[in-house]
């Protein structure tokens, strides 16, 4: 039925499957999947069944993305059975390169494939040279599929759809709708109000936590890196902006951050904006020339990634509150500079000293004394 004609030797044998969509998943329950294979294993009552692999809505373009399939291997090399049955090339992996290398270490670990729906086996004279054909043309459908997903999306994103399932301070969802929460669009009202008045980012945390505002997430504890990317999402002012980050392979499928290799798009999005278009350009302004006069950027030009880490100390020394130092001046003097060693997370929330001099609170800060350089 299935062309496989090999002498009736005893082997055991194992399923794996891979359902890459909710509706494939709800149809590929264990049993439904044993179900399918059921006429082949009834033809070889020589074959005893030993385990059955399942990865639900993953993609196969990459096989370390997909647990079952990694265990599957793992457990190859433990000896635990000599052939994997598989319905067709494309469930097993869509990426050339994966197919051949794992089932190229499977032959050496005496474990043969079969791809029922191809009819091809990796112990056949041909059969690497017929997979290969497979896999090259699986790959190129997984490609095809990346484009029309892109294009898509692309269109979506013209016309002012949000993609995102996380939380935006100010916002609520409603459906597929982001409306205003009037609380907290008070506060993001008054981050950038403040921020237009000329407090900095560090005296805007401080200020938040002492009047006890709650974050996106209900926190009480406010960080610079927070502040800093309210102020610098457009969103706030009724525009959408896409592609900060991108897929360069879809192999691969994995996002990195946009530093110009694409172009961003910005849209008007549908949902109603808190600061004007106005306000939200005088703040990038603002940050932009305050961005230029710090001394440690002299070139004006945002460096790419994170910047390595040069000082040794910064490398090796951990807090014993589990962050790392960082480097800082600690005195100047007509005699020199001298720098000292500061825990990073006193460095994000300030020091005891310093949030009791604000009148802020003082749980779970740390205490650790500074280090001289």
């Amino acid at each position: 039925m299935y062309g496989y004609n090999a002498v009736a030797v005893p082997k055991n044998v194992v399923i794996y499957a891979r359902v890459s969509t909710e509706h494939e998943a709800q149809l590929s329950a264990l049993e439904n999947q044993l179900d399918w294979y059921k006429p082949l294993l009834e033809q070889h009552p020589e074959w005893t069944l030993v385990r059955s692999y399942v990865d639900e809505g993953i993609t196969g373009t990459s096989a370390k993305k997909r647990p079952q399939f990694m265990q599957m291997l793992s457990d190859a090399k433990k000896g635990d059975f000599n052939l994997i049955l598989t319905r067709e090339v494309s469930r097993f992996a869509r990426n050339t390169v994966d197919t051949l290398q794992y089932t190229r270490d499977l032959k050496r670990l005496g474990v043969e494939v079969f791809f029922i729906n191809d009819n091809i086996r990796t112990f056949d004279g041909d059969g690497e040279l017929r997979l290969t054909i497979m896999a090259t043309l699986a790959q190129d459908e997984s490609r095809k599929t990346s484009i029309h997903v892109k294009s898509g999306q692309q269109t979506s994103m013209e016309n002012g759809v949000y993609y995102g399932n996380g939380n935006i301070l100010g916002y609520n969802r409603v459906g597929k709708e982001l409306v205003i929460d009037p609380e907290q669009a008070k506060t993001v009202r008054k981050i950038y109000d403040w921020y237009l008045d000329g407090m900095g980012v560090r005296q805007i945390q401080f200020e938040l936590e002492k009047e006890g505002v709650l974050t996106a997430m209900g926190k009480t504890r406010w960080y610079e890196s927070n502040i800093s990317k309210i102020l610098k999402n457009p969103f706030y002012a009724g525009i959408l902006e896409y592609h900060k980050q991108f897929t360069p392979d879809f192999l691969e499928q994995k996002k990195i951050n946009n530093f110009g290799e694409i172009d961003r798009l910005r849209v008007d999005g549908r949902h109603e904006p808190i600061v004007t278009l106005e306000e939200f350009n005088r703040v990038q302004e603002i940050m932009e020339s305050k961005r230029l006069k710090n001394p440690a950027n002299k070139t004006g030009r945002k460096e790419k990634g994170k910047k390595p880490v040069s000082d040794v100390w910064c490398r090796l020394l951990v807090c014993s509150c589990g962050c790392t130092f960082n480097r800082k001046v600690w005195h100047t003097t007509s005699k020199g500079t001298q720098y000292g060693y500061m825990c990073y997370s006193q460095i994000r929330n300030g020091t005891i000293r310093t949030r009791l001099k604000k009148g802020l609170p003082t749980d779970g800060i740390c205490t650790s004394q500074m280090i001289p350089g």
